[in-house]
């Protein structure tokens, strides 16, 4: 068998195994796919109108609300997710599995490449469902082509993979799960410290850089001018900018330290 082939067979042999956990044990993944559910039904009824003030003049009320702030929850909705994946590699790492898979004739990387492309499924799914709650309160997207709605889902999932190669990093370093939630805490925090609720113009000067030049904000901006037809501008290519080179560095930084002796 060739060693490409190897890594295939692992890996889904891997992933089969992550998915197999999360639909065994689905409190994880629920609890942290309510923080969008319960942050976009707040947002939208108990201070949409008044955040709609900001957008559009104001004149759009709660549906212009429902619209703008849509994309920003979705990409919340893929921080959050990657959240239970450093908490289930720092799992793996601390109660030995992963000791065991070393010493066994397996592809070495398809442990942690397992984690990912579950990650990546299980972020999707979640933001499948988040959006099918926000259709249910209004929103919509009517003006979006085929082709752009192929490009957002093709932003949502490089983002996603992105994030979740840096999550796998944190939960390796991490010693145990309540560690890696931690570690893991401003994939959730930064989408709340960017362009999702408010505009980046509306916020203190002083506050602006920290909201427009981090991962977030550019993919938020490109994901809300591709639904819903709003300028783009730079941010389209930022957003893929910040995805690849979050990719390489949560690539090299997770395999480097999977490849050390274990703690």
């Amino acid at each position: 068998m060739s060693s490409l082939s190897l890594a295939v067979r692992d890996t889904t042999t891997m992933l089969r195994r992550n998915l197999l956990h999360a639909r065994r044990y689905p409190s994880l993944t629920l609890n942290l796919l309510l923080t969008p559910v319960m942050l976009l039904l707040l947002f939208v009824y108990i201070f949409g109108d008044v955040m709609s003030a900001g957008i559009g003049g104001g004149e759009g009320g709660r549906s212009a609300y429902i619209a703008y702030i849509v994309p920003g929850i979705l990409l919340l909705t893929v921080g959050s997710t990657v959240v239970g994946t450093a908490v289930s590699v720092s799992t793996d790492m601390s109660e030995g599995i992963i000791a065991r898979f070393r010493t066994m004739a397996i592809h070495r990387g398809s442990v942690i490449t397992g984690h990912v492309v579950g990650s990546v499924l299980q972020s999707v799914l979640s933001v499948v469902l988040v959006g099918a709650v926000a259709v249910a309160i209004g929103f919509r997207s009517t003006d979006a082509t085929l082709v752009e709605w192929l490009a957002a889902f093709g932003l949502l999932v490089i983002f996603s993979a992105a994030l979740t190669w840096v999550a796998v990093g944190m939960g390796l370093i991490s010693p145990n799960a309540e560690t890696a939630s931690n570690n893991a805490l401003p994939m959730v925090l930064l989408p709340m410290l960017s362009s999702a609720f408010i505009p980046v113009e509306t916020m203190p000067g002083w506050f602006r850089p920290v909201a427009e030049y981090q991962p977030f904000t550019p993919a938020i901006e490109t994901l809300r001018g591709l639904l819903l037809g709003s300028e783009i501008g730079h941010n389209g290519w930022l957003a893929v900018g910040w995805s690849l080179g979050l990719v390489v560095l949560g690539y090299f930084w997770a395999t480097s330290k999977f490849g050390q002796d274990p703690r």
